[in-house]
């Protein structure tokens, strides 16, 4: 069974460090979590991380003050060492110190090209799926309407009377920690791209800076290289 290490750097725990801990471990505050922190503001069972598919997961439990990592709000999320998770008013940091150095010694070796290595094919492919089953029944072609609003009808999303792309379902942990983090990454970066939109003086029009424009171009361009990976797994490498 995988273990894992945290070790405590902020809060009433402060100097912590839960080493080699076997997987499924809960964190909360109350006695049954193999984690337990004395934080009022932690919940009795705050958040969950488990092994799934060579990957370790952690899982908010709907917990009152939700669960942060790296400062990101999230629900689902894969943990790599050295990303801290904030629960109340902790602050955990995941991994043993060889675990840290070592992604950091893969960090510096794949942000330093190998001599000779052909120009844009240094890195990897990030993104591994299998072919899409089947297209959407229905045409996608419609304006979307910030008005109407969004309802769950036996489980598919509609907004308005409009069917909307449903989302995978029955997903492992490791799975849906991955979409999650895709979407979460994505919707970061158009917010920061258009926080600076400005409107003329009767609201009828909008402006972006050129360079913001840029970024919003950048997440289309994004989402269009995820979008034929999907089909495509090899995608990524052209």
């Amino acid at each position: 069974m995988p273990v894992v290490t945290f070790q405590v750097l902020e809060g009433i725990d402060k100097g912590r460090t839960f080493r080699d801990v076997a997987t499924p471990v809960t964190i909360g505050r109350e006695e049954g979590n193999v984690l337990r922190l004395n934080d009022e503001r932690v919940s009795r069972f705050h958040a969950k991380v488990q092994h799934d598919n060579g990957e370790i997961i952690l899982t908010d439990l709907e917990s009152t003050n939700g669960t942060r990592v790296n400062n990101n709000v999230v629900q689902i999320r894969r943990l790599r060492p050295g990303d801290r998770i904030g629960l109340g008013r902790s602050l955990l940091l995941f991994g043993s110190e060889k675990e840290i150095n070592e992604r950091i010694a893969a960090l510096s070796a794949v942000l330093t090209p190998t001599p000779g290595a052909a120009a844009g094919h240094s890195l990897p492919a990030t993104v591994h799926a299998q072919t899409l089953a089947a297209q959407f029944a229905h045409d996608q072609d419609f304006d979307l309407n910030v008005n109407d609003k969004i309802t769950i009808v036996h489980g598919a999303l509609f907004l308005g009377n409009l069917p909307l792309p449903p989302l995978p379902q029955k997903m492992s942990p490791s799975q849906a920690a991955r979409l999650a983090e895709l979407l979460d990454f994505l919707h970061r970066h158009l917010t920061n791209a258009t926080e600076n939109i400005r409107a003329n003086d009767d609201g009828t029009q909008v402006g972006l800076a050129f360079a913001d424009w840029q970024r919003v171009l950048a997440v289309q361009m994004l989402l269009a290289r995820y979008v034929r990976a999907v089909a495509e797994p090899d995608a990524l490498d052209d």
